[in-house]
């Protein structure tokens, strides 16, 4: 079983003056994971993350150059490369697959070329600049599709269609992959890993589209998803599909206090409510000890299942002046204005508000 981070955010960490430590002594963080044995590095690409006014959306600015320049720091420290692909500006999930600023007003042939073609240019630049990655994933948590509204695949009654066109997108995605980066294999991502029926549904649908992919991907997060069991068991299900299974997404919370900034305490995504998840939280509570159980049991368990990789989300983000989840400008894009501007995502690291490594960083190792 593979072990991979997200730590799309790290140069932005870095560049803002945040350090990391183990006992009070400075560290690598990068290093530190190598040793741990995580040998893959998943970096998340938007197409044109800043406004038309030039305005910067935040959350690291992660085009393709970022990805370059990223990836070349890591791929010296010893890493393997992911790149995901989000065919949006900013950010892409379940709840918002905007279309790129620069694609608005396209057909659905259109779309389908401009895939293709942004996909192609992309992976050539990593190429030439010899950062080609091993793996890639075409669309972030497409669940419901991407590049909405024309590849949506949510209706406002609930109900769920036009895999026709959605697929189109995909295959397009899949075929620039093939082309640039042969060797590497091609990753579905969807979130919703409790739902066995969504996933029975959307795989079978790019079977019969004859969509070429090599991996399914899940993100895991149990204030959404639930336990645990659901979603092994969904992932079980999976196997139908022949396809090798990994959890691009999971982090889980080391403390609900918020951290200070400014001499305020900030928002977080996960507080004690969100925290509050039946059959989760009675075994792991969002404590340093909680999250390294956690992260130990959860490993443990994915290597019993036969899951094939496991990739742990944004475990360097630390909070700070300067890092931001999403400017005015980045929440005016994705149409989330009036939240806070800083790191809401900070108390899901494997290092504290202050930089020093917890308990939880040396639970994320390969046992092989």
């Amino acid at each position: 079983m593979i072990l991979g981070i997200d730590a799309s955010s790290y140069l932005s960490v870095i560049e803002n003056g945040k350090k990391f430590y183990d006992g009070g002594r400075e560290v690598d963080p990068m290093e530190l994971l190598r040793a741990n044995g995580v040998d893959y590095q998943r970096i998340r690409v938007w197409n044109d993350p800043k406004s038309p006014e030039g305005l910067p959306y935040e959350a690291g600015n992660c085009d393709i150059d970022h990805y370059v320049r990223l990836a070349k720091l890591v791929k010296a420290k010893g890493y393997k490369l992911l790149l995901d692909f989000h065919y949006s500006d900013f950010w892409a999930d379940p709840n918002k697959q905007p279309t790129p600023k620069a694609w608005v007003n396209y057909s659905a042939d259109e779309l389908e070329q401009a895939v293709y073609e942004y996909t192609k240019a992309c992976l050539q630049q990593a190429v030439d600049n010899e950062v080609a990655p091993q793996l890639i994933q075409v669309g972030n948590e497409i669940t419901n599709g991407m590049l909405w509204p024309v590849g949506k695949l949510m209706n406002p009654d609930g109900s769920r269609s036009s895999y026709d066109t959605f697929c189109r997108f995909v295959a397009a995605g899949c075929r620039a992959c093939r082309e640039i980066c042969p060797e590497a294999k091609i990753i579905l991502h969807l979130e919703r890993s409790w739902d066995q029926q969504v996933y029975q549904e959307f795989f079978h649908e790019m079977a019969a589209h004859g969509i070429d992919y090599d991996i399914i991907g899940a993100s895991y997060y149990p204030y959404w998803h639930g336990t645990p069991d659901a979603l092994f068991a969904n992932l079980d299900a999976c196997r139908i599909f022949g396809k090798e299974r990994m959890v691009m997404e999971l982090a889980y919370g080391f403390t609900t206090e918020p951290y200070l900034q400014g001499g305020k305490p900030q928002r977080l995504v996960i507080d004690e409510k969100m925290a509050a998840v039946p059959g989760v939280a009675e075994h792991y509570p969002l404590t340093p000890e909680g999250q390294a159980k956690f992260i130990s049991d959860f490993l443990a368990r994915a290597e019993k299942e036969g899951i094939d990789g496991v990739f742990y989300w944004e475990p360097l983000w630390l909070p700070g002046e300067g890092i931001s989840w999403a400017s005015e400008a980045g929440q005016a894009y994705i149409h989330e204005e009036g939240k806070t501007t800083t790191n809401e995502w900070a108390n899901q690291c494997l290092f504290d508000y202050q930089g020093e490594k917890l308990p939880a960083f040396d639970c994320f190792r390969a046992t092989k």
